[in-house]
């Protein structure tokens, strides 16, 4: 603040009247040394012609014409010894004013250029008026309360790194005066002020300009706190969600500051832990010294032994003090191409791990050799732990973002294909960046093998109209009991009428159902029945509790009984959950085998679907191996799910019967996830095959023949090539051997479908076990079978 504001509380005058004073204390003072009395006497006789001094000067440039007495006055204050190491200068609190800098200020003010003038950063007059009343306040008032805040001067250096100086005041050498305008400042002026701080009017109102004299200097005293402010501004960038392109230049900014070297460049590159590579952030868009113009490279090739010791192997750092006389020594490899092309001559690679897992490698590059060394490496010590967290931070909501893209785009993936749905959720994120718009391309996985199986409830249709008939039945029973007893007590003719409709219902339902008719049997009840007996409520008590009853066997909502059907709810519900959580179980084992797309739906039973080649999978070579062993996984899966099935199936009241199918499909297939339907598909009306056989198959009769090709206890294996055949005969025997299937094997023609003809199947009947098999298969399947 200018002390020549036209709202500030204190008219300044410099004055050194407090030396004076401490010195004619001095000569006071008996254990002081004569010697040193003699030095304090003629320092006084020497400024004695100069009163102006010790009364205050209001005009600062005045006080240039006194340098010489005022550097007598202040040569205690200011060693002639430490005045090169010493940041400090007299000055006025708060204000830009400065006299007798020692050596180093000097040279720091000099380095800033003639054109730099001292700004308190972030300077607020409104803050700076607070404390000089604060000042007052706390000299004149006893009050003394600390809300003070780190003031800064930011200076740049000779290259033009601006270093920051936290700035501290000595103020022994002040005094407050009051003047004729001064306001006596009671309790409750304090606790109003401190009430409201930011009710300037007021202050201003209690400390009217120039009110107060200061009297005296303060003793500025600098420190440079550059690589504190450094890190501290580290730590804010990486918390301020940004652009990556903001965040880098800050970066080359804060170390730029922390290096003391104007044009430093700071990189970061990714390590992949699972791929060994180094590679490109997908979340950060930060320069690449080391990989050139790749987008990845295998760490191995892209690093040389010693670099890829260090770093990858013992997370030390890598410094190249001269990129040049290395590249001649490495014969120009990778690394030394990598930053030679982008003329660096020395470099910091510093990795950033956590908990001994590498996480990426940070790069601090420079234009001259030797400015990056060994030993100013260490000042990353004290920065690597933030950026540790902020990388976790971004990866993570990163990663957030494209799960929030997937579910939005694909709902739930399974976890085998969820790596080509993370790629392109990345390029999504990428393309919505740059161009505000973008659209999640539908995922095509291409020479897939299929497997497919089902276990289907037998009749399960028929079943559950016979639990639905007998709830309407049994409801059109009690119905009819209450109409007959009301009749029977009152021969009205709507309660004849209403037990005539209600038999010629029942009978209609016992000869002719079908599915609209328990409709119009809920309907006839609740429009025809349901109004008479609230009718019958109210007129006949003694059929009251009748009718409540009634009311309480029968849905609320529905309006129907609830009885046989909810049996049959609960059985299927029941069984179909003991199915998918044992296929679920078996699958861990299955995966193992070769990862590959799985997914079951229940229905009237379980179906399933799988999905195996190396298109789904990262980075994993396919051998038909896989395809057969999966095979064989399914097959034996079968008849331990069946064994499960009948297992716990006796337990309910109502006996359900299953059948089992798969179908083998021998060519290979491209499948694509619909973003429309949220699912996958087979891609392409050549493909489209497959699916039609799965959707008609289980209908299907042996040929020539009304019996049809599943069966209960039994598992039919579809397939059209003779190959396949073989193949699942020799599955077959193996199971045999197992006692999981009968010796029995039966080979048929399946009858035509519409679009499809030519299919065979095999069926062997399931041994039931007296406990289901659980046991896991500890050796790949077909390996068991190559030893047998």
């Amino acid at each position: 603040m200018n002390a020549h504001h036209k709202h500030f509380p204190l008219e300044t005058k410099i004055s050194f009247h407090k030396i004076v004073e401490f010195y004619e204390e001095k000569l006071k003072d008996s254990s002081v040394n004569e010697f040193e009395k003699q030095y304090v006497r003629g320092i006084l006789e020497y400024i004695k012609p100069f009163p102006e001094l010790f009364e205050g000067i209001s005009d600062f440039n005045t006080l240039k014409k006194y340098k010489d007495v005022i550097d007598v006055l202040l040569n205690d204050l200011f060693p002639t010894l430490l005045s090169s190491n010493e940041i400090k200068a007299i000055t006025v609190p708060f204000q830009n004013f400065i006299l007798h800098p020692s050596i180093r200020f000097s040279d720091i003010l000099e380095n800033a250029g003639k054109d730099f003038e001292l700004q308190i950063r972030n300077f607020n007059e409104d803050f700076f008026f607070v404390m000089s009343c604060m000042l007052i306040l706390k000299t004149n008032f006893g009050f003394d309360t600390d809300i003070s805040r780190p003031v800064y001067y930011d200076i740049p250096d000779a290259d033009g790194n601006i270093k920051n100086y936290r700035i501290s005041y000595n103020a022994d050498f002040i005094d407050i005066l009051p003047t004729d305008t001064s306001v006596t400042i009671s309790q409750e002026d304090i606790d109003l002020l401190l009430q409201d701080i930011d009710d300037i009017s007021f202050w201003r109102e209690k400390f009217p300009p120039k009110s107060w004299i200061f009297k005296g200097f303060a003793i500025l005293n600098l420190t440079d706190v550059t690589l504190d402010n450094a890190i501290s501004e580290l730590k804010t960038t990486l918390l301020i969600q940004e652009k990556s392109e903001q965040i880098i230049e800050k970066f080359q900014t804060i170390f730029q500051s922390i290096f003391k070297i104007k044009d430093l460049r700071v990189g970061l590159t990714e390590f992949d832990y699972k791929s060994r590579e180094l590679k490109r952030f997908d979340f950060l868009k930060t320069p690449n010294f080391i990989l050139n113009e790749n987008s990845h490279k295998d760490c191995e090739t892209g690093l040389c032994p010693s670099s890829y010791k260090s770093l990858i192997e013992k997370h030390e750092y890598y410094v190249l003090t001269n990129v040049d006389a290395y590249a001649k020594r490495s014969n120009n490899n990778f690394l030394a191409t990598s930053l030679q092309r982008y003329d660096v001559k020395s470099c910091i690679l510093a990795p950033i791990a956590k908990e001994g897992k590498l996480i990426a490698v940070l790069e601090l590059v420079s234009y001259r050799k030797n400015e990056l060394n060994r030993i100013n490496a260490n000042k990353l010590e004290d920065v690597l732990p933030y950026i540790i967290t902020a990388l976790e931070k971004n990866k993570e909501s990163y990663e957030n973002k494209i799960k929030a893209v997937i579910q939005k785009e694909c709902t739930s993936i399974h976890s085998n294909v969820l790596w080509v749905f993370e790629k392109e959720a990345k390029r999504y994120i990428q393309e919505l960046d740059k161009t505000g718009a973008a659209t999640f391309k539908d995922i095509v996985f291409e020479n897939v093998y299929p497997l497919y199986g089902q276990i289907d409830i037998n009749n399960s249709s028929k079943v559950r109209n016979d639990a639905i008939m007998k709830d309407l039945l049994e409801q059109l029973d009690i119905v009819e009991l209450i109409f007959q007893k009301a009749l029977d007590q009152k021969p009205i003719q709507i309660y004849e009428h209403s037990l005539f409709l209600i038999k010629k219902i029942k009978a209609d339902l016992i000869t002719n159902y079908n599915t609209s008719t328990e409709q119009k049997i809920v309907n006839f009840l609740r429009d025809e029945i349901h109004p008479i007996l609230t009718c019958i409520e109210q007129i006949s008590p003694e059929i009251s509790a009748d009718i409540k009853e009634y009311h309480e066997k029968i849905d609320e909502q529905t309006g129907v009984l609830y009885n046989h059907r909810k049996i049959y709810d609960e059985t299927v519900s029941t069984l179909n959950k003991t199915i998918a959580t044992t296929l679920d179980k078996k699958q861990k084992v299955a995966q193992k085998i070769y990862p590959h797309y799985f997914e079951r739906y229940k229905t009237d039973g379980v179906d399933h679907n799988i999905y195996i080649g190396e298109s789904m999978v990262n980075n994993n070579k396919f051998h038909q191996v896989y395809l057969q062993n999966l095979r064989l996984w399914q097959l034996q899966t079968m008849c331990e799910v069946e064994n499960k099935f009948y297992e716990i199936q006796k337990k309910f009241l109502l006996p359900l019967d299953a059948s089992s199918l798969i179908l083998v499909y021998n060519n290979t297939l491209s499948i694509r996830y619909r973003m429309d339907e949220k699912r996958f598909d087979v891609d392409g009306t050549y493909n489209a095959r497959y699916e039609i056989i799965k959707k008609r198959i289980d209908k299907a009769n042996i040929k020539n023949t009304q019996e049809r090709i599943t069966q209960k206890g039994k598992i039919v294996i579809v397939y059209s090539n003779k190959s396949d055949e073989k193949e699942y005969k020799k599955y077959i025997h193996f199971l045999q051997s197992k006692k999981y299937v009968t010796k029995t094997i039966e080979n048929f023609e399946v009858e035509d479908l519409q679009g499809v003809v030519g299919l065979k199947a095999l069926r062997v009947e399931v041994i039931y076990q007296k406990n289901s098999i659980e046991k896991e298969p500890k050796k790949p399947l077909i390996k068991e079978i190559v030893s047998k």
